[in-house]
């Protein structure tokens, strides 16, 4: 496998991740309204990007296969709850 492909494999198997990792925050801005948020939007990505690829990497460990919906699933309450916490939704 040549580093073009292993790029390309790496880049695709990070990619839900980081699509929530960019929309959450966005959404997240939307919704709070007035509120300011506890970190600036772009810390608040870093951080859910890491909490989704964590959680990608647990279910390729637990299933030894990527792609699986469980794992997709957990990667959306995954990065959820993080964007909750991160805007201190206990709080609203």
């Amino acid at each position: 496998m040549t580093l073009l492909n292993v790029l390309n494999h790496l880049l695709n198997f990070v990619a839900p991740a980081a699509a929530l990792a960019l929309l959450l925050p966005l959404a997240g801005r939307c919704i709070r309204f007035r509120a300011p948020a506890a970190l600036a939007w772009r810390r608040r990505a870093a951080i859910v990007f890491l909490v989704g690829v964590a959680t990608l990497v647990a279910g390729l460990m637990l299933w030894e296969r990527d792609g699986k919906m469980p794992t997709y699933a957990a990667l959306v309450l995954a990065c959820a709850s993080c964007e909750w916490v991160l805007l201190r939704g206990w709080k609203r």
